[in-house]
């Protein structure tokens, strides 16, 4: 495979991901090259490995020798090449939606819409079947969560905050509380945090501290599965560094969903931008086969067999 350009700088994660797929992965600059170099670099590459797809990943002007050099390897007998834009090969490979660095080229956003409406039906069909098995779990593990919280970190059984949910509107989102009382200010939990109490960090890993969002599925918060909902002081920071950061707020978010399951961490607005990616490929890309990848690799996290 070879991506020509540089327009969207694939991440270390991407490229790991990228290399299960493809045998070899070969970058090759284009702006403020000479293009009779690229064009050597392509046939290079062409002709001492298989080339099965090239990457359109370039803003610059291609010159007309490259493009008939590719149109050709399009036709090529043996081995006929695909010719393929970096977004649509990030819809395809990586399951992300492509979004500038820029901030110039939004035409992506059009094709991002809310639900229908037989798709929202469905989608509250599946909400209430979810919340209902979460209240059910409820009802049992509230007592247990009780009691390791006696021992280790009286207080609250619940913590409450105010999230992001569809249209920017604010809510108050329900879960377990895992950190102890009275802890010290920081947006971005940090890995052996001194605030979580010993039960709390199990919860985290299992997400069991997310059972009580039953209670906004119910009351129309949330869906069972969508964007995460944020906390509205971290939105505002997003908003600011990433200034189309709102387009998943036109759907409800979830307790689990698409960048949940394929992108673990979060600590920054790097990381908010990559989540968001998977974000809009959920909301552009929703069907039922999706929803319940979604609740199979859930589940695969909740009971250890992956993790997010």
């Amino acid at each position: 495979m070879i991506i020509l350009g540089r327009k969207h700088k694939f991440t270390k994660l991407e490229l790991e991901q990228l290399r299960k797929k493809f045998a070899h992965i070969t970058v090759i600059p284009y702006r403020g090259k000479d293009p009779e170099v690229v064009l050597e670099e392509i046939e290079n590459t062409s002709k001492n490995r298989t080339l099965n797809i090239l990457v359109l990943n370039t803003k610059a002007k291609v010159d007309g020798k490259i493009i008939s050099y590719l149109t050709k390897l399009q036709f090529r007998p043996n081995d006929k090449v695909t010719i393929i834009s970096v977004e649509h090969f990030m819809e395809k490979f990586l399951y992300k939606c492509y979004i500038p660095s820029d901030h110039k080229d939004l035409t992506y956003l059009e094709d991002v819409k809310p639900y229908t409406k037989f798709k929202y039906f469905q989608k509250r069909v599946i909400d209430y079947i979810g919340a209902s098995f979460l209240f059910v779990i409820n009802v049992f593990a509230q007592f247990f969560v009780k009691s390791k919280m006696k021992k280790q970190s009286p207080g609250n059984l619940y913590f409450t905050q105010a999230r992001v949910g569809e249209n920017t509107d604010t809510f108050t989102c329900y879960k377990y509380r895992t950190m102890h009382e009275n802890s010290h200010h920081d947006p971005y939990t940090q890995k052996e945090d001194s605030r979580i109490y010993e039960f709390g960090n199990i919860m985290r890993k299992t997400r069991l501290d997310e059972i009580p969002q039953y209670k906004n599925i119910f009351k129309g918060d949330m869906h069972l599965i969508g964007p995460r909902a944020e906390w509205d002081i971290l939105v505002k920071n997003y908003e600011q560094q990433i200034p189309y950061y709102n387009e998943r707020h036109i759907v409800k978010p979830g307790i689990t969903g698409w960048a949940q399951v394929n992108y673990s961490y979060g600590a920054n607005a790097e990381d908010a931008k990559q989540k968001l990616m998977y974000d809009l490929y959920y909301i552009k890309h929703w069907n039922i086969v999706l929803e319940l990848k979604v609740i199979w690799k859930t589940i695969l996290v909740v009971v250890g067999k992956k993790g997010m």
